[in-house]
């Protein structure tokens, strides 16, 4: 079997099983997993009451990050209970949740009051997700591209594919990357009673934050985009060289042809040919002919 054929095959399932985990990923809630004992927190305000432990028990009841959640790019899920205070729905896995807001569009004004940090933090978002988008346009352009160059068996589009899946890649491992300064800024920088440096004490010491499955499939998805780039690379390399091979061998069989010199006769006539000479000889004496005066 064609080298060509071999690694064009194993570019395509490659690419496709890419596509598939960043999309199921992409589109799943369980990239952060916030683990809440609130038994341990009801239990211990419960062995100490007071005017303090009293408030923060209404803020247990009330306030969502007392409550064990999945966050994913778009939505905050409660696997367990969920926040009485806090609207939700359910989402395609039947799981109540409530969206994250990107303020696109801010209509209410709701951003006028935000921080430098809340700012990044909001920028960082916005490019995530757009990154996100515009890696699923350039698969898709591969896609197209790779399909004609099978088709057509040539080397430059499938180079383009490469080129295509290698962008793909670098722009999910971009979004990825600005994930993770989400990620940051919300634990170590931003201030807000939702978030980490301002949570209680207690809830620090009895929540358990983690990645989850979806967190887990964007970066094989990135990793196996990678592979697929470089396996369509090698695959057009195959095909270059298959195409030069067969292009050595049908030169092999074209025979030289060369002009030949032939004598033609006009006009049904033959060329006449030279004849020996049979006239009269001069010696060196004649001088003037064959006479001598």
């Amino acid at each position: 079997m064609p080298c060509s054929a071999v690694t064009l095959s194993l570019a395509t399932i490659t690419s496709i099983i890419a596509t598939a985990l960043l999309a199921i990923a992409f589109a799943t809630d369980n990239w952060l997993s916030i683990e809440v004992k609130r038994t341990h927190i009801q239990n211990y305000l419960s062995k100490h009451p007071d005017a303090q432990s009293q408030s923060l028990l209404d803020s247990v009841n009330s306030k969502y990050y007392y409550y064990t959640r999945t966050k994913g790019l778009f939505r905050i899920c409660y696997p367990k209970e969920r926040p009485p205070t806090v609207k939700t729905y359910l989402s395609p896995l039947e799981t109540h949740c409530n969206n994250i807001n990107y303020y696109i569009p801010d209509e209410n004004n709701d951003t006028k009051d935000f921080t430098d940090d809340a700012w990044t933090r909001l920028h960082m978002g916005r490019s995530m997700i757009a990154l996100f988008i515009i890696s699923f346009i350039s698969i898709f352009a591969a896609f197209c591209t790779g399909v004609t160059g099978c088709w057509r068996r040539s080397p430059g589009n499938i180079t383009a594919t490469a080129l295509l899946m290698l962008l793909a890649c670098l722009l999910a491992a971009g979004a990825m990357g600005l994930w993770h300064g989400v990620e940051y800024y919300e634990k170590e920088k931003q201030v807000g009673e939702e978030y980490y440096q301002q949570w209680n004490t207690i809830l620090q010491e009895n929540a358990e934050i983690g990645y989850d499955w979806s967190f887990v499939l964007a970066w094989l998805g990135v990793f196996t985009s990678l592979a697929g780039s470089l396996l369509f690379f090698f695959g057009a390399c195959c095909l270059d060289n298959e195409r030069e091979k067969e292009t050595l061998d049908n030169v092999q069989y074209i025979m030289p042809v060369y002009p030949q010199k032939q004598q033609y006769a006009y006009a049904g006539y033959p060329v006449p040919q030279p004849q020996p000479y049979s006239g009269p000889y001069y010696t060196t004496g004649s001088a003037y002919g064959p006479y001598n005066y």
